[in-house]
């Protein structure tokens, strides 16, 4: 048990899955360890959990965001015990995903998809590529591994080690319906650090993820969520926190230093808070105008953001419909299609629909083609229906449509992201030794790669402000 008397002030910015996670975790050090601590969480809008949002409506289950996580490094296993709902985590169903190249869908072979499988042996047998296709994708096996350190567009990388036929049938449609980006701007070395570690290690990329059972565009463990919905990690969290630690409709405008090295945050609406520390969780282009009379981030350029949008439609059952196999679609460019991805909710998962419905859930939009989100809830169902019947012969009206539109949503980690990160965090060590940066913004875009981020930046801040080692709060 550690005992400190001079009481600390420390502000989360942002409200979303991140900034509650921080808060949550510094409450409950705060508690374990008696430290005297005051939290406090501030979130523009009147609600919390950020992109997380569940609709329950007439017995269905409708994620307006993200729909499902994979606890790839334990952080939700943790988390979901800290708060009591292990129970309530519920584990996808397997089934078949294809993906469309031209006018014809394709199932996507196990081994492309999951570790531990042959993938030579998995295109071979798949019509995604043709025979040239795959001769050249085969001959990763026989290119050097590189030492260079130098980051490059994830386009690049795997057409340089696979082809350009496998990047634009499986690589682009798969990374489109997943980041919303264009795979020639992304940076190999901030969106899958373990191949661009791999191609080092390794003489082929093919050998590397056998040999590790690294799988490339999902993971063994499966997909996870709770039983109504996600949004029951939000409600749980903020169920967990003293209301009064919590301010809502509140917007930074910028942070100070004060002589006494403490700060003090100005807001658009409410009186100034002095605190001795500051997690910073919004996108990377707000945290930068929080701090924009001090010049600190002037180099560092802003941050690219796709524009993008859920369609979740409800039909009734189709019973002798084509594709009952089918967890989810992918659509490369060259298909034709507008719809980038497309998952049939109640195949993967069973509780989110009622008897005789089925429930399919579509993203449209990306980088390159914003425009398409700003159409009407009217002409985006139309376009969305013209393309589940073109792709998937779905041709009943739906009971009814959802449209969730998420503009400047989903964070681009282009080339040289991992370099301007660093930089940033240089700049505050410097600047504001206290200032913390967590987010999608930052370190990874999924629920538990924020969860992650939001747990490690209160760690880092209980450490320095009392001097104990991080290791001692977990205990």
């Amino acid at each position: 048990m550690m005992r400190v008397t001079n009481r600390k002030k420390i502000a989360v910015i942002g409200g979303g899955i991140t900034g509650l996670t921080a808060a949550f975790y510094l409450e409950k050090s705060a508690r374990d360890h008696r430290l005297p601590l005051d939290v406090v969480l501030i979130e523009s809008s009147l609600r919390l959990g950020g992109k997380i949002q569940t609709l329950r409506k007439d017995g269905f289950i409708i994620e307006r965001g993200p729909e499902s996580f994979i606890d790839h490094d334990d952080s939700m296993t943790e988390l979901t015990e800290h708060l009591g709902i292990q129970d309530e985590v519920v584990s996808n169903n397997r089934g078949q995903t294809y993906i469309a190249v031209g006018t014809h869908l394709y199932p996507i072979p196990n081994g492309i998809l999951f570790g531990g499988a042959p993938i030579v042996t998995s295109l071979l047998t798949s019509g995604i590529v043709s025979l040239s296709g795959k001769v050249r994708a085969a001959g990763d096996l026989f290119l050097p591994k590189t030492k260079e350190e130098k980051d490059e567009p994830i386009g690049d990388f795997f057409r340089r080690r696979f082809g350009k036929e496998v990047v634009e049938n499986l690589v682009e449609p798969l990374l489109a319906g997943t980041f919303a980006g264009d795979i020639d701007r992304l940076s190999i070395q901030s969106m899958f650090p373990e191949i661009y570690e791999m191609e080092k290690q390794y003489r082929s990329l093919i050998y590397g993820m056998k040999k590790s059972h690294f799988s490339l565009f999902n993971q063994v463990k499966g997909y996870q969520t709770f039983k109504n919905g996600l949004e029951t990690l939000v409600e749980k969290i903020e169920e967990c926190l003293p209301s009064k630690t919590i301010l809502k409709g509140v917007k930074v405008e910028s942070i100070d230093r004060l002589q006494d090295g403490t700060m003090q945050i100005y807001f658009n609406n409410i009186a100034p808070l002095k605190c001795d520390a500051v997690i910073v969780t919004t996108t990377l282009n707000q945290a930068k105008n929080m701090f924009a009379h001090y010049g600190i981030f002037h180099e560092i350029p802003d941050m690219n953001y796709a524009t993008i949008a859920t369609v979740t439609m409800a039909f009734e059952k189709m019973e002798n419909g084509n594709y009952q196999d089918a967890i989810s679609f992918y659509f490369s460019r060259n298909s034709d299609i507008s719809i980038t991805t497309c998952t049939w909710s109640n195949h993967k998962w069973n509780n989110v629909a009622p008897d005789g419905y089925d429930l399919i859930r579509t993203y449209i939009g990306r980088v390159g083609d914003e425009a398409i989100v700003e159409l009407s809830d009217a002409d985006i169902e139309k376009t969305v229906l013209h393309d589940l019947e073109k792709s998937i012969g779905i041709k009943q009206k739906p009971k009814f449509t959802i449209v969730s539109r998420w503009k400047q949503s989903m964070p681009q980690y282009t080339v040289g992201h991992e370099k301007r990160l660093e930089k940033m965090k240089e700049i505050l060590k410097k600047e504001f030794p206290y200032v913390k940066l967590a987010g999608s913004s930052y370190e990874g875009i999924s629920v538990p790669d924020c969860v992650t981020q939001g747990k490690q930046a209160a760690e880092e801040i209980i450490s320095e402000l009392f001097h104990i080692h991080k290791e001692y709060l977990l205990t």
